[in-house]
């Protein structure tokens, strides 16, 4: 069966998550990972605060060596690999590594480097986001557009499954659709509990700071397809797609779509949580979708591959 491993972004974060692979990888998790970020990776994430791990600079860099640990154990023991990988915004990072185009220690220095030019970038502009809830891509879009013309700032950020889409903008634009969601369209508008307009142009700042690192890492061919959020289909030049997609709009929809018409027939979330398996389930209904959230969980996920 053709399958495809997605990875989770920021927001999947939880204070206990990945307990079970901390202890299980000190050789990845211990020492290494807290040589390149300054900070104790098994502290943070096994005791909190809340508030220090959702911060974005530590967030992204937990989730994604938690995350490629997790692959790490899926990947010893799979029947076979995967035809493809995508990641949802800092996702992409990890669907990289998993394909052998980004190390481990580089990966995660850039996406410690990221986290932090974001953290920078929210704080010198405020902004916010909120989910749009049971309307199309097409009506955010034309919504959004209407408000910058209106001289608002105001766009698509996510485009994650059928009936949810993702806005960002400035904090008054943002209320604005909040309040107004029900009336052009929507089901209902919800505030994200978010530190800045992520994927919006308020992050260009951010961008640029992200382009330097990008600059000084070399990317191997990866081994198998992996799609890119800027583009919705396999990227060429991670680098561009990478600083790209702070400033763009997270194809997430478009790219589970594009794979399962490619002949991906079961999607296999790798990660804390389950957010991209619950997206895969809403955009690709007809699909199998697996998540592997725990070691628990790896066993009888690769066993459902190999038996389907």
């Amino acid at each position: 069966m053709r399958y495809a491993i997605l990875f989770p972004g920021q927001g999947s974060q939880f204070v206990g998550m990945g307990s079970d692979v901390l202890e299980a990888r000190p050789d990845l998790l211990g020492d290494r990972a807290d040589e390149v970020l300054g900070w104790s990776l098994r502290a943070v994430c096994t005791g909190g605060p809340e508030q220090r791990l959702t911060a974005t600079e530590v967030a992204q860099p937990a989730l994604f060596a938690l995350s490629y640990a997790l692959w790490e154990a899926v990947a010893a023991v799979l029947p076979v690999p995967p035809a493809a990988a995508a990641g949802h915004s800092l996702g992409e990072y990890t669907a990289l590594a998993a394909a052998g185009a980004l190390g481990f220690d580089d990966g995660l220095r850039l996406v410690a480097a990221r986290g932090a030019a974001m953290g920078r970038a929210a704080a010198a502009r405020e902004g916010a986001m909120a989910a749009l809830l049971g309307g199309d891509l097409d009506t955010a879009r034309a919504v959004t557009a209407e408000r910058r013309d209106a001289g608002g700032s105001l766009w698509v950020a996510n485009d994650n499954a059928p009936g949810q889409v993702v806005v960002a903008g400035a904090a008054a634009d943002v209320a604005w659709i909040c309040d107004e969601g029900r009336a052009r369209g929507f089901r209902r508008a919800v505030p994200l509990k978010v530190a800045g307009a992520f994927h919006t142009p308020f992050m260009q700042p951010a961008a640029l700071e992200l382009a330097a690192a990008l600059d000084g890492t070399s990317f191997g061919v990866p081994a198998f397809p992996v799609w890119t959020n800027v583009a919705a289909r396999p990227g060429e030049d991670p680098a561009a797609d990478l600083a790209a997609q702070l400033v763009g709009p997270v194809r997430f929809r478009e790219s589970l779509e594009a794979m399962a018409a490619a002949g991906i027939e079961a999607f296999v979330h790798i990660g804390p949580g389950d957010v991209t398996a619950g997206m895969a389930r809403r955009t690709v209904p007809g699909a199998t979708v697996l998540a592997v959230g725990t070691l628990e969980d790896v066993a009888p996920v690769v066993e459902a591959l190999a038996i389907q």
